[in-house]
């Protein structure tokens, strides 16, 4: 009777966390795809005059979509790098510059969420940032791993650069011990529906 007593309680705790893990991944893909309809709707509104491009944004504004199309790598980056903002999107760390910005600018995700399909990318992968304010394209020259306190990876850079960060080894259980970090440099972007024309 215990036993079985047991056993049942088992398979119900595992509906439940299986329920909430559920209820999370509906909820990140929900939030998705309202940041992006969002987002496609400020980047369609005609523009009478030159906007100034901001230097610093509040937590949890939406900044624009991610995509490295050789690795299936795509979400929506939000400012902030809080476990509210992780668990939901790519975070920009608030002490580096905006894409838009000259300088270092660093994203953060979960590896076992968004950033999955990084543990794929190769030097001379193009990244791009799409955002109101322009699309931004990065080309991978550089893939590192390193301890969660080596920090030096945010520095400032002389050109426009985007670092990546996620947790690594990317199927560890539990906290992960190192980070996986991408570095990529701007590059001039392309213009793909010009290019599909032509």
């Amino acid at each position: 009777m215990l036993r079985r007593s047991l056993g049942l309680l088992l398979i119900l705790f595992g509906l439940l966390a299986v329920t909430w893990v559920g209820l999370q991944y509906a909820s990140a893909a929900w939030y998705d795809l309202e940041t992006r309809a969002a987002l496609e709707t400020v980047r369609e509104l005609p523009s009478s005059e030159p906007e100034s491009m901001p230097d610093t944004l509040p937590v949890g504004e939406p900044i624009g979509t991610l995509e490295i199309v050789r690795v299936g790598l795509s979400g929506v980056v939000v400012e902030g790098d809080s476990e509210t903002v992780l668990a939901r999107a790519i975070g920009h760390l608030p002490d580096t510059p905006l894409p838009w910005n000259e300088g270092n600018s660093a994203l953060a995700a979960h590896r076992d969420t968004i950033f999955r399909p990084q543990k794929g990318v190769r030097l001379g992968d193009v990244l791009r940032l799409k955002t109101p304010h322009g699309d931004f394209d990065y080309r991978v020259n550089e893939t590192l791993i390193v301890k969660p306190e080596d920090v030096w990876v945010l520095d400032p850079t002389s050109n426009s650069t985007l670092t990546l960060i996620s947790c690594w080894p990317f199927n560890y259980i539990g906290h992960a011990p190192e980070r996986f970090i991408v570095r990529a440099e701007r590059i001039p972007t392309v213009n793909v529906a010009a290019t599909r024309t032509e």
